[in-house]
């Protein structure tokens, strides 16, 4: 189990590697001077260089490929001064007359536009973003669930129809598109009976009480970014259901007199949970790269619409930061299933 655990951890590094390539080439070929962004149309040749200077964009490309790796690094080498002691925050492994062998949490670097660490700003926004995905798939979950229960055992009936349309539906809109239709429709049209607003994040600003929590706009955005995860669930509840109401040991359980809810969810539900449970984990990851414009929509203030708002601005570092931690959910989410997998059936090892 170590051995197979090393070897994933050792796949998901390649990947992060990959993803920090891709990332840095895709943000350093792209249009758009961010001392220029930063500095405003009317600056001088001077406060330009030393824009660019401050940033490390006056180096060559190679070299600012091997400064970022050495910023997002745990073990880096970095000058012996005060002022990357308080920048970087490290422990000193090896200290050599002017360069220190240290140990750190990886660097995003800071903004552009704000001067603040890419870090800072994400530790504010990925709590919202975390909250919303986490939410929304348990709202999937539960109506997810219980429709495609449903469908089963009303097979062929016009409630199986309904939820395989509904099913149909949610796969096949966008989330851009739904949120729209959405936000719309309940956040304007309807607004005087849902109380729901079309824009909102999840605290609020009082001039009494200053921030406040504002649950009524989690909704919205929770039910779009729900959507399609809750049409895919239905799907696969409702074909692992049929596949095990048609057992033997269920048959025999209706020989014995069981009640039709004992059948259904104490036997049969139990046992179709697997790929649903399969399709969660790997949901829950999908939903905090996919909120992205879901939070744009409604004005929800998340990782996406940080992250968007920064791509308007040219303020790469915080683009890249948030690309980067949205990798990073993905790989670690992927090898703890992995390994759950392998410590529940070891069959998958061999394979």
């Amino acid at each position: 189990m170590i051995g197979y655990a090393l070897k994933k951890l050792m796949y998901g590094l390649l990947v992060m590697g990959g993803v920090i390539l891709v990332v840095f080439v895709l943000f350093n070929i792209l249009p758009g001077d961010p001392a220029r962004m930063t500095m405003g149309q009317r600056a001088d040749v001077q406060s330009l260089e030393a824009v660019r200077k401050e940033f490390g964009l006056d180096r060559s490309k190679p070299v600012q490929f091997v400064l970022y790796i050495n910023d997002l690094s745990p073990i880096s080498i970095l000058d012996n001064d005060s002022t990357n002691q308080q920048k970087y925050h490290y422990a000193k492994l090896m200290a050599f007359e002017k360069k220190a062998l240290v140990i750190k949490w990886p660097y995003l670097r800071s903004s552009y536009q704000t001067k603040r660490d890419v870090t800072a700003i994400l530790s504010e926004t990925v709590p919202n973003t975390f909250i919303l995905a986490l939410t929304a798939m348990i709202f999937a979950t539960i109506i997810g669930v219980f429709l495609g229960v449903l469908s089963a055992v009303y097979k062929d009936s016009w409630i199986d129809k309904s939820a395989n349309a509904f099913a149909i539906l949610g796969i096949s809109a966008p989330s851009f598109f739904a949120g729209i239709i959405i936000a719309w429709l309940f956040g304007f049209v309807l607004s005087n009976y849902t109380g729901l607003k079309m824009s909102g994040s999840l605290y609020s600003y009082d001039p009494f009480n200053g921030e406040v929590l504002t649950l009524r706009n989690l909704w919205l955005p929770m039910i779009t970014l729900g959507l399609r995860p809750l049409a895919i669930i239905v799907q696969l509840t409702r074909s692992a259901m049929l596949d095990v109401l048609a057992q033997d040991y269920i048959r025999t359980a209706r020989a014995k007199g069981l009640s039709r809810n004992a059948i259904i969810y104490k036997h049969a539900l139990k046992n179709a949970m697997n790929p649903v449970i399969t399709a969660i984990s790997g949901w829950f990851a999908s939903l905090l790269a996919g909120s992205f414009f879901v939070e744009y929509i409604f004005g929800y203030n998340g990782l996406g619409r940080t992250t968007v708002t920064a791509l308007e601005m040219s303020d790469f570092p915080v683009v890249m930061g948030s690309i980067l931690f949205i990798a990073f959910v993905f790989v670690v989410i992927n090898i703890l299933v992995d390994i759950l997998y392998a410590y529940v059936d070891p069959r998958v090892k061999l394979s």
